[in-house]
């Protein structure tokens, strides 16, 4: 039977935080077995003190839309009845995706507990780094409940992140899909935190791992309830194209936002659909199949316009490769009217220069490589190497 970090904690680690004054991070899909959330199941255990709060983007409770900062006081009810103070890791400046040290003033220890989904775009495992970078130094002892990769732990794929193009969707050089458990990234940011550390004492990193979980293993064989992490995150089917199509935020196409299949449908309103399809289709990518969609946004992106665009059906997820799907996608759209096309340019997530493309991929290197006619598949064998790399570099801090 697979339990995750919280159940352990539950069954054999819960005299670890007995007597202490607990902070905790975390979301709506954190729960244990019995379907508790992890806030119900720590407030319960005997001798603890609950005492503040966190929810990282989305909010404690899953509800706000990406982008849209979340108050303190998201939901006064629950922190009357926890008698723990709630305060938001996703507010409406840059500065509010750290705690404060007012904050964990305090505390014995910062326990997190968050669902990541094995991408680096995805923020849950950045706020676990701001914390880390906040609570240790501080003295306090940080633990991590880890959960299973919903997309399995054996592949790696994409750029990984250069200097000067850090942001909330980029927090450390690790490629795009990172093969890591939430649990994991925490020991190899530990490991980069005691090097820059200049011989400065640390708080004590306890990552409470999985039992049961292997690295081949899909959320869908775990028998663990999946829950949605994030508004736009309702499947596993989501989570495995979401690495490649998390990309398209940072252009004028839709990546499915207001449709109820985001990441998987995408297009735009001057997108011959069925044109698309066939163009997708002829590149016998592996894994996946590409059939036309006509769908109209509800919100975000082009909302009450029409759209064409595709689907992406993966049929064989072992042999799919979401990055490199995406890039040929995008290569694809753009090229059926560059004129229409255009990269994002607003703030993104509190950064306005570089632009979102460039920090989604990690650097200007691909965009501009599109921009001057380049193939996808040039683009792409320029990863392996870094793939290769990061592959090696995170074996240090596999646990399973």
């Amino acid at each position: 039977m697979l339990r995750s970090g919280l159940d352990a904690l539950l069954s054999t680690e819960r005299q670890s935080i007995q007597g202490k004054r607990i902070g905790l991070v975390t979301h709506a899909a954190a729960i244990d077995r019995t379907w508790r959330s992890s806030i119900e199941a720590i407030a319960s255990i005997d001798g603890v003190r609950l005492v503040r709060v966190f929810g990282p983007e989305h909010g404690l409770h899953g509800q706000a839309q990406d982008l849209i900062g979340v108050r303190d006081d998201e939901a006064p009810g629950l922190e009357k009845q926890i008698h723990a103070r709630i305060v938001s890791l996703y507010g409406k400046t840059v500065e509010s995706l750290k705690p404060t040290p007012e904050q964990l003033d305090g505390l014995d220890c910062l326990i997190v507990d968050l669902q990541d989904i094995g991408s680096r775009f995805y923020t849950f495992q950045a706020t676990m780094k701001y914390c880390l970078e906040v609570a240790l130094p501080m003295g306090v002892s940080v633990i991590v409940l880890d959960r299973p990769n919903p997309i399995g732990g054996l592949q790696v794929e994409g750029p990984m992140l250069r200097a000067r193009y850090e942001s909330f969707v980029g927090v450390h050089p690790i490629a795009v899909r990172h093969g890591l458990t939430i649990g994991e990234l925490a020991r190899l940011y530990y490991r980069d935190l005691v090097k820059n550390s200049h011989g400065k004492q640390l708080g004590e990193l306890r990552v409470i791992p999985c039992q049961g979980w292997s690295r081949r293993m899909y959320f869908d064989e775990c028998n663990l309830p999946w829950v949605m992490p994030s508004p736009n995150m309702p499947t596993l089917d989501t989570a495995i194209v979401y690495p490649g199509q998390c990309l398209l935020e940072g252009t004028n196409l839709s990546e499915g936002r207001g449709t109820t299949k985001p990441f998987e449908i995408s297009g735009a309103p001057w997108i011959d659909a069925i044109k698309l399809a066939c163009s997708m289709q002829a590149m016998k990518l592996p894994g996946v199949v590409f059939r036309p969609v006509w769908f109209r946004p509800t919100f975000q992106k082009h909302a009450g316009v029409d759209c064409g665009g595709v689907q992406i059906h993966v049929v064989d997820r072992r042999r799919f490769s979401p990055v490199r799907v995406s890039l040929a996608l995008l290569l694809e759209m753009r090229n059926q009217d560059p004129k229409r096309f255009a990269w994002r340019t607003e703030t993104y997530e509190f950064v306005s220069d570089p632009i979102a493309i460039d920090l989604l991929f990690g650097s200007s290197t691909e965009r501009l490589a599109i921009e001057q006619g380049a193939a996808w598949q040039q683009i792409a064998s320029a990863w392996e190497s870094q793939e290769e790399e990061f592959g090696a570099l995170s074996r240090e801090d596999w646990m399973y």
